[in-house]
């Protein structure tokens, strides 16, 4: 492939991922605009979190994903976080906000995320960062590391909104990132629908059934609703992130 064709190729591929982000950002935006005041205080699907921390860790996601964005495009090491206290301790902190200063920073967040992406230079998009999992990754990464976050906490608001509302792209990219994960020599996914597939440890020893949608919910710790095992009893996904 000519280097003409590989940044054609690279550019349409951001480009692709970049309408991803959006699509998944309008999305929780829609969920948030069902949500009245009141609602903010009720439980969401992740254990010791209100809705308000849900919205509080999505935009202090956007901010820290920036700072990846901002390291991309200067070369000075700029981390997403100091430390995993002080992350912790912006969530909470931000998630005391009055629900129009909850919802105006997520929006705003999400905003200036968008406009960080769109103004770093097609050089800077290869240049290695470093995200919260302490992984060295391409600049490029950030966007499906925003998008996962969005679709998946969209979910974790517990708004109306399962894993059966994700596209089946972003469920096949997000239940792939999870199986890639786990250990070595354990589980088998068998995915039922139209047509069965596997994806997972194919000689492990315990395999869960279920559509798309619910073994990512599974897998990603959120639900068990609709998956099945063979020997009776599901067990826990292994943990994931």
């Amino acid at each position: 492939m000519s280097n003409d064709a590989a940044a054609t190729r690279d550019t349409v591929l951001i480009a692709t991922e970049l309408a991803d982000a959006r699509a998944a950002t309008t999305f929780v935006a829609e969920l948030l605009d069902s949500v009245s005041d009141t609602q903010f205080d009720a439980d969401s699907l992740l254990l010791g979190w209100t809705r308000r921390h849900v919205v509080a860790h999505l935009a202090q996601n956007a901010l820290a994903v920036g700072r990846l964005v901002t390291w991309a495009e200067t070369g000075v090491e700029t981390p997403m976080y100091e430390s995993r206290e002080v992350r912790d301790r912006d969530i909470d902190e931000t998630a005391l906000l009055a629900p129009a200063a909850l919802l105006a920073l997520f929006r705003s967040s999400a905003a200036a995320l968008d406009a960080a992406w769109l103004a770093l230079p097609e050089s800077r998009w290869s240049h290695e960062v470093r995200g919260g999992q302490g992984r060295v990754v391409l600049a490029s990464a950030t966007l499906w590391m925003r998008t996962r976050e969005l679709w998946v906490h969209g979910v974790d608001l517990n708004a109306g909104a399962g894993f059966d509302a994700l596209p089946e792209r972003m469920l096949r990219r997000t239940l792939g990132d999870v199986v890639a994960s786990w250990p070595a020599g354990g589980i088998r996914l068998d995915l039922t629908g139209p047509t069965v597939e596997s994806l997972g440890d194919q000689g492990g020893q315990a395999s869960i059934s279920g559509s798309l949608a619910d073994l990512t919910g599974w897998a990603t710790g959120r639900t068990r609703s609709g998956v099945s095992s063979p020997s009776g009893a599901v067990p826990d996904a292994p943990r994931w992130l």
